[in-house]
C-alpha cells in the first residue's frame, strides 16, 4: 500500500477545489451572471453542491448574488488575482504619498476607505490641520450610498457588479439630501464616471461634505478610494470642481503606484 503523501488533498477538498475553479470559469464567461440552475445544468452538478459551492464563493468574496433575480456574478476580487505581486508594498503604503498631498493642498482631514460588500470602512486617514475637524475611528463603517468614497468606488466597478451591488442596498435617509431610490443612485453613478469624482453633499452626516476619487487597478476597476472630508463652510459647493480635480490626480498617482 502506498503511503498518501502531505501534499494530497483528500478527494472531497480536491473535487470541491476543481468545481469551484469551473463554476469561476464558467461565470467569467457570462457577463450577464448566471442562476443557480444555469450553473448546475452547465457544471454538470447537483443543486445543493451548486449552493453550497456558490455560498461559499460568496462567503470569501470572489462572487456576488443579485438578490432580484437570483443571478450570480464574479466581483473585482477575483480580477485583482491578475494584479502584479508586490508583497512589501500594501495599499496604504501605495497611496500614502498622495494622500500627504492632498491633505497638504486642502487642510481637511483625508482618508483612504474600501468598500465591504454595501458599507465603506476605513482603512487609513491624515487628521485636517483645522482645530475643527472631521475624524472617523480606523476601521469605522458606514453605508456606501451616502459617502463620496462608497460612491466612486460603485462607479467604477464592473457593469454587472455595479448593479449586483446597488439591487443589495437598503436605501434609507440620513438627511435631507441622502439619495434613497436606485434609479437616483445609477443616475448619480453615471454622472460620476463621466466627471471622475465623486461628492457627498452632507448626505450621510448634516454640515459635513465630502469629495472622493477612486484608486483603480489595471483594468480600470476600483480597488478603493481617497476622499476628503469636512465641515461644508470649509469643504464648499463652489469649489467641488476644483477639488474634484485635485482628488482626481491625486487618484491618479496612487493608482500608478499600486500597479508598478
Amino acid at each position: 500500500m502506498t503511503p498518501k503523501r502531505k501534499s494530497e488533498l483528500p478527494r472531497t477538498e480536491a473535487n470541491s477545489l476543481q468545481r469551484g475553479l469551473a463554476m469561476l470559469e464558467m461565470l467569467s464567461q457570462c457577463p450577464e451572471g448566471a442562476t443557480l440552475r444555469q450553473i448546475s445544468s452547465q457544471l454538470d452538478l447537483p443543486s445543493a453542491s451548486a449552493l453550497r459551492l456558490a455560498r461559499t464563493l460568496v462567503d470569501v468574496g470572489y462572487l456576488s448574488r443579485e438578490e432580484h433575480r437570483k443571478r450570480y456574478f464574479l466581483t473585482n476580487r477575483f480580477l485583482r488575482l491578475g494584479q502584479p505581486s508586490a508583497p512589501s508594498r500594501g495599499l496604504s503604503e501605495c497611496v500614502i504619498a498622495a494622500m500627504r498631498s492632498i491633505r497638504q493642498a486642502t487642510g481637511e482631514t483625508t482618508q483612504l476607505c474600501c468598500l465591504t460588500d454595501v458599507e465603506m470602512v476605513i482603512i487609513e486617514q491624515l487628521l485636517s490641520i483645522h482645530p475643527f475637524k472631521y475624524s472617523a475611528d480606523l476601521g469605522a463603517r458606514c453605508p456606501c450610498y451616502s459617502c463620496a468614497p462608497g460612491k466612486a468606488i460603485i462607479a467604477f466597478l464592473p457593469e454587472a457588479e455595479r448593479e449586483a451591488t446597488i439591487n443589495r442596498i437598503a436605501f434609507k435617509p440620513f438627511t435631507a439630501t441622502t439619495i434613497t431610490t436606485r434609479r437616483a443612485f445609477r443616475d448619480e453613478l453615471a454622472a460620476i464616471r463621466q466627471q471622475g469624482y465623486a461628492l457627498d453633499r452632507a448626505e450621510g452626516m448634516e454640515g459635513i461634505h465630502c469629495v472622493a476619487a477612486p484608486i483603480l487597478d489595471r483594468y480600470g476597476v476600483a480597488v478603493a478610494a481617497i476622499t476628503i472630508a469636512g465641515p461644508a463652510s470649509r469643504v464648499r459647493e463652489d469649489e467641488f470642481e476644483v477639488l474634484g480635480s485635485l482628488l482626481k490626480e491625486g487618484a491618479r498617482q496612487a493608482s500608478l503606484e499600486f500597479n508598478r
